[in-house]
């Protein structure tokens, strides 16, 4: 069974990840034939990047939290990658783990969900170049939390109901046919390698 990773890209006091994570596994339990992962990043300490360069020394990690992140990227088939926009740019947080690491990535599909002034449309473009670098295959199709279902998530009682971003459901179910599609084709890919 296909593995996703579901990576939370932000780790701010307060930070609006927690809703669209809720609605993305909501999501995803109509998608009985994905096993999911939930990598949030505030989980792994890891430290700012400084060290010999992943790509020559691959899987080879400098501490337990680096080993257990680098082991769940390795582990995913797939990946959707939720990111705030800060200042027209994705966190640095998540550039940082991702530099810790390199071919764990290699030959797999990506979609994204953002959110801020235009839907994270800034930072996902930026994060689609780097995963050209990991040998990754950007897709496409990507869910836009624009400020209309912004400002209702922020100042809902609940910020983790699902039905707060019902209005994306259709865009959401077509990344996902589009990130199964090339999860399976990449990985029998992988698996002839």
């Amino acid at each position: 069974m296909p593995r996703i990773a579901v990576i939370m890209s932000t780790t701010r006091q307060g930070r609006f990840a927690e809703g669209p994570a809720a609605w993305v596994l909501h999501r995803l339990g109509s998608f009985p034939d994905i096993e999911v992962d939930l990598i949030d990043l505030r989980d792994f300490d890891i430290p700012h990047y400084d060290g010999t360069a992943p790509a020559r020394n691959p899987r080879m990690y400098s501490s337990a939290a680096l080993e257990s992140f680098g082991k769940r990227i390795d582990a995913a088939d797939g990946f959707i990658i939720l990111t705030a926009e800060y200042n027209h740019s994705y966190p640095s947080v998540l550039k940082n783990a991702m530099d810790h690491t390199f071919v764990e990535w290699h030959h797999k599909p990506v979609s994204f969900i953002g959110w801020g002034g235009v839907g994270g449309a800034r930072a996902i473009e930026q994060l689609r170049l780097v995963a050209v670098e990991f040998e990754m295959a950007p897709l496409r199709h990507a869910v836009h939390i624009l400020p209309d279902v912004l400002r209702e998530a922020m100042t809902a009682k609940d910020k983790t109901d699902p039905a707060l971003y019902a209005s994306l459901d259709a865009r959401f179910d077509a990344m996902m046919v589009d990130l199964q599609w090339w999860t399976k084709a990449l990985a029998t890919a992988r698996g002839a390698s």
